[in-house]
């Protein structure tokens, strides 16, 4: 409730002037490029490592995870949706959870402050699937294919912060100054709420009775929220995985759509209606959703 009141903020201040247009795509690029790798890099830096067991089980689960839903993102819009251009947003959204903005907090409430760090490994899969199977979801593998594409994907500066905080993890460094990890763990603060001021200010461009959703933003929040979720929980305690890594993961994957669809939309200059819609739609349906699978599953 406390992330979906800043989205309403977000929306106000579209309404209003305040923010929206060429102020949306810059704050977008800041969130991609500054903040969002901060945030990355600060959750290796909160003092306390996690359990070394458990560093490699859940790079393994999330490898698997989104292997699976690599599939399904491209397999399962066809049959969601009649129009073409709406299928790389629904990929999108069945594919990405907001793990960075969202899962961090509701897996602190759950798990306890400890467990963030386990969904920090977790997003590093998740990181580097966003900026290299998420763009070619959002634009198009005609428009990134090419040696280009993947140079500037693969080094781009979330990637490197990804990159870096697996280091920090496998070599299990705790003792980085607070005159570096302070900085960088305020930097990271700022994403979560300029993101969802990005997406609240994407809301104010559509009209009122859109934001109800339709058909297809219907259907996949119900696979986002609902059948994504426990098919992964049931595969990944058949495959033999432990209790605490596959709850972990089943709550990160749980989370509603990731709001970097609306950001890269932006990013590319592609519509970001149909992203807005079912981002909006799944945050809210969430606030119930979440609880109930922790409640009965977990």
């Amino acid at each position: 409730m406390t992330l979906f009141a800043i989205v309403i903020v977000g929306y106000m201040a579209g309404k209003l002037g305040y923010l929206g247009g060429d102020f949306d795509r810059q704050l977008s690029r800041l969130v991609i490029n500054i903040t969002c790798p901060a945030l990355i890099l600060s959750s290796a830096m909160t003092g306390t490592l996690p359990d070394r067991r458990f560093i490699l089980p859940l790079l393994l689960i999330s490898v698997i995870t989104y292997a699976i839903l690599t599939g399904a993102a491209f397999l399962l819009p066809r049959y969601m949706t009649k129009k073409k251009a709406d299928e790389g947003a629904i990929g999108f959204a069945l594919m990405f959870g907001n793990v960075g903005f969202m899962g961090y907090p509701v897996v602190a409430s759950i798990f306890g402050h400890e467990a963030v760090f386990y969904a920090a490994v977790l997003n590093v899969v998740n990181t580097f699937a966003v900026f290299t199977i998420g763009s070619i979801l959002i634009t198009g593998k005609s428009e990134v294919e090419g040696s280009h594409f993947q140079k500037k994907v693969l080094y781009s500066t979330p990637m490197l912060a990804a990159y870096l905080t697996m280091a920090i993890v496998a070599l299990e460094i705790n003792n980085i100054p607070e005159v570096i990890s302070q900085p960088l763990t305020m930097l990271g603060n700022i994403t979560v709420p300029a993101a969802l001021l990005i997406i609240g200010s994407s809301m104010s461009n559509l009209p009122l009775r859109s934001l109800l959703g339709n058909g297809s933003v219907y259907a996949t929040t119900l696979m986002r929220l609902v059948v994504v979720p426990l098919a992964m929980y049931y595969l990944c305690r058949t495959l033999g995985f432990s209790e605490t890594v596959v709850n972990i993961n089943t709550v990160v994957i749980a989370m509603p759509v990731a709001t970097y669809g609306t950001i890269l939309c932006l990013r590319h200059e592609k519509d970001a209606s149909l992203m807005t819609e079912v981002t909006f739609i799944t945050t809210l349906c969430s606030m119930l959703t979440i609880p109930l699978l922790v409640m009965f599953f977990l």
